[in-house]
């Protein structure tokens, strides 16, 4: 049975890691989302880490902001044993960041999320045969 559920662990809190992932990472896009990932050495046994992050510029209330980042953790959370799983042996820290000027309903939000994660995944898996 595949663990569904998003821990502490899991969440991409180390202030150094968002800053490397931001200065070296590569980035991959799926609208309205965009997927800042790095590959990297992390302090948990987690294949992954994950941040999310919502533009202040383009929504000013928090509660907006924190209903997108909201719609995001919880696709996430759902598509994550997938993703855990094509990565095997990897550790990557991603970052998620809301691009659009409007609001997305939790279906585009999710559909988005499936699409950059098989992106994501794509980009590792070609990036590692190119270095064999």
């Amino acid at each position: 049975m595949p663990d569904f559920s998003f821990r502490k662990n899991e969440k991409l809190c180390s202030k150094k890691v968002i800053d490397r992932l931001f200065a070296e990472g590569k980035s991959v896009f799926a609208f309205p989302l965009k997927f800042v990932y790095l590959e990297t050495g992390l302090t948990t046994a987690t294949p992954a880490q994950a941040g999310f992050a919502v533009s202040k510029r383009n929504f000013k209330k928090a509660v907006q902001r924190n209903l997108i980042k909201r719609r995001m953790r919880e696709a996430y959370r759902l598509h994550k044993p997938d993703f855990y799983e094509a990565l095997k042996e990897k550790q990557v820290a991603v970052f998620f960041v809301y691009t659009a000027k409007d609001i997305a309903n939790y279906a585009v939000i999710e559909s988005a999320i499936k699409k950059g994660l098989k992106k994501l995944v794509r980009e590792i898996q070609t990036k590692e045969n190119n270095l064999k």
